[in-house]
């Protein structure tokens, strides 16, 4: 499978539930680090990946890992995962801040 044969609605549905899942985890600055680091590697990543999907889909039901692998093997997915990330923190830091304006008090 290669990061076209992904419809572009699947890729955006992809690349959110990994950013809310990184979010609600709290996983932030940890993650944008990662994936900024590597993503001149995102193609090797992407084929270590291919390696280990016998071990990690025998080990865990994970149905999308085909189409993860072939999403990270380009780097504009990489970047456009980033900015879905930067995106969803922004909002759950504004939701917190409208939630507890004070939070001295």
């Amino acid at each position: 499978m290669f990061a076209s044969d992904v419809p572009a609605e699947r890729r955006t549905e992809i690349l959110t539930k990994i950013a809310r899942k990184v979010v609600d985890l709290k996983l932030t600055p940890v993650a944008v680090v990662m994936l900024e680091s590597t993503k001149p590697l995102s193609f090797v990543g992407s084929q270590l990946m291919v390696f280990f999907q016998p071990i990690v889909t025998a080990l865990f039901p994970f149905r999308e890992y085909d189409e993860v692998t072939a999403l990270l093997e380009d780097r504009a997915n990489v970047e456009a995962l980033i900015q879905t990330i930067e995106k969803m923190e922004d909002k759950r830091r504004d939701r917190k801040v409208k939630d507890n304006p004070n939070p001295r008090n």
